[in-house]
């Protein structure tokens, strides 16, 4: 096991050549995927290099200023990028932040008060990337779920509409779907740990030397961690996106609706 805590050069290199697999299947085939392999293996190696020779810098700075404002920076980038599955969402890049940041915090909050983590960058960051990156999925499928109800079910919104109901009791249905949508994913990949994965972080530790026991516990509470950050994220920005369908009259904005 000790082994694997540090990994030579040669044995980097014979392992790196798994990748002639999948250029020999690809030149046997046809698929003409060759030049999107080899471009895809060198820009993964320059890109985690970098990746890792700033991640030793940062790790080794103590500044809880400098660790808080890679955390947003981090809940940024992840808002842009959630943000484009709510393209004709009005307000969908603060609405992104807002949810993630509230989902990202509340978790970290939690696991930095149950000593189960210590507000320290070689520690939050890579917890708080992982946060992160699945509230950013959670909330690009509530986007897409809802845009795509208000589509379906337009008449049946502004049918409630006109028996009185007002904007939020007409969109509960499309609300709850939408929140079911973005946690569903976290759900279904804690039913099969275990059983049929072994999870990254659990895998990591493992091989870094481990305990499985130990293992298991830090995967226990990275399980928890982001089942609770996509809930919030999701619930956050469902209530907060539901209105934007609907003008100061109360009526479905068509524009919106329409667009895919």
């Amino acid at each position: 096991m000790n082994s694997a805590n540090s990994m030579n050069l040669s044995s980097l290199l014979m392992a790196s050549s798994l990748v002639l697999i999948s250029l020999f299947f690809s030149y046997y085939q046809k698929l003409k995927l060759e030049k999107e392999i080899i471009i895809g293996v060198v820009r993964a190696v320059i890109q985690l290099v970098i990746i890792g020779y700033i991640l030793d810098f940062i790790f080794g700075l103590k500044n809880p200023l400098f660790t808080t404002f890679l955390i947003m920076f981090m809940i940024f980038n992840a808002a842009v990028n959630a943000s484009k599955r709510g393209k004709s969402i009005k307000g969908s890049l603060l609405i992104s932040f807002i949810s993630i940041a509230c989902g990202t915090t509340l978790t970290l909050i939690v696991l930095i008060f149950a000593k189960a983590i210590k507000y320290e960058p070689f520690q939050i960051i890579p917890v708080g990337g992982m946060v992160i990156s699945n509230a950013m999925v959670a909330i690009g499928l509530c986007y897409k779920q809802m845009v795509s109800d208000f589509q379906v079910k337009r008449q049946e919104v502004e049918t409630k509409l006109a028996l009185g109901a007002d904007i939020f009791l007409s969109s509960k249905e499309i609300i709850r779907n939408s929140i079911k949508t973005g946690i569903l994913p976290t759900i279904d990949s804690m039913k099969t740990l275990g059983i049929v994965s072994l999870p990254g972080m659990m895998t990591g530790l493992i091989l870094a030397g481990t305990s499985p026991i130990q293992a298991i516990k830090f995967q226990i509470m990275v399980t928890f961690m982001l089942s609770s950050a996509t809930t919030i994220a999701a619930f956050i920005c469902c209530y907060l996106s539901y209105k934007k369908f609907f003008n100061d009259r109360k009526q479905l904005i068509f524009e919106k609706i329409n667009r895919v």
